[in-house]
């Protein structure tokens, strides 16, 4: 327990020495488009206190701050969509998953939790539009548009909650570990990007993507989680190496995918688009493919999970 009381205090001291540098180099570049730094920066503090809660409290409290957290953002890719009222019907359906995904992970039932919505919601979510006689015009983007909202938001997300009931001696050591390596991936993405970058991955869909940004967010993502793995994880050298280069391909791979959604849902709709600049799908983005992929590789290569 002490170690890990002084894990959260040094954690602390950095996100505060960083909070404070941010808004010094703001001020000093008034010229420079902050926004995805400063949604970074606020996901820190915000997974921060959701860590701090579990570990000193109950992870009963983590997970029903993880479940809010994948409502408002399935909420707010579900906002990027056109819909009509018939569509909306199976997003209250999705919602309505929500809760009973992360009840699997509350029983502990690993079986239901990795089924649950890539099988059996998925197959029921096109029912209710058949039964409902409402055409078949659309069909195909709404449900389909539902199911990868749940796929990502939701199924995604919810790995994060798994950890601590699957490994509670080590989970929320490793969820930590885990944010925080996904989230410097990003931040050290954004500003090589920023200052370096010249050939952008997606140029249309997110101009913050280049390939500088992804050889040098993953060089200093490897290295830090070579120093910091003997701390928050159980893992030998070997793979604590191997994390910090899966969880730096995973998050650029994560951002990609959820940069290139927004941009086909957004095509027309330029206020929506700059409205959601500070979203959690823009705090959120990497972990939804980090999460699965990190606790699934554990999984399989550890049997502490």
């Amino acid at each position: 327990m002490n170690s890990t009381l002084w894990t959260q205090f040094i954690i602390f001291i950095s996100l505060l020495t960083i909070s404070l540098l941010f808004q010094i180099i703001k001020k000093s570049q008034p010229d420079k488009d902050f926004t995805s730094l400063s949604s970074r920066v606020k996901t820190w503090w915000g997974m921060f206190v959701i860590f701090v809660f579990a570990t000193l409290f109950n992870p009963v409290v983590s997970l029903l701050s993880l479940m809010v957290l994948c409502f408002f953002a399935l909420k707010e890719f579900y906002s990027m969509i056109k819909t009509r009222k018939v569509d909306r019907r199976a997003f209250l359906w999705a919602y309505l998953s929500i809760p009973v995904q992360f009840y699997w992970i509350y029983d502990e039932w690993y079986g239901m939790f990795i089924v649950f919505i890539p099988i059996y919601v998925f197959l029921f979510l096109p029912i209710p539009r058949i039964l409902g006689k409402k055409g078949t015009v659309g069909f195909l983007r709404s449900v389909s548009s539902t199911q990868w909202g749940l796929m990502l938001m939701v199924f995604g997300l919810s790995h994060l909650a798994y950890f601590q009931f699957a490994s509670p001696e080590y989970g929320a050591n490793l969820v930590l570990y885990l944010v925080l390596l996904t989230q410097l991936n990003d931040v050290i993405h954004f500003l090589i990007t920023l200052y370096f970058g010249k050939r952008k991955v997606i140029p249309t869909a997110n101009p913050n993507i280049s390939w500088e940004g992804f050889i040098g967010a993953t060089i200093v993502t490897t290295t830090v989680a070579y120093f910091v793995y003997p701390y928050l994880t159980p893992f030998d050298q070997t793979f604590g190496i191997i994390s910090g280069l899966l969880i730096s391909i995973g998050g650029f791979f994560g951002a990609s995918t959820i940069s290139i959604l927004k941009r086909d849902l957004l095509i027309g709709d330029d206020e929506k688009s700059t409205s959601l600049k500070e979203s959690y799908l823009s705090r959120v983005d990497s972990l939804t493919y980090t999460s699965p992929i990190f606790f699934h590789v554990i999984r399989y290569f550890f049997d502490f999970m």
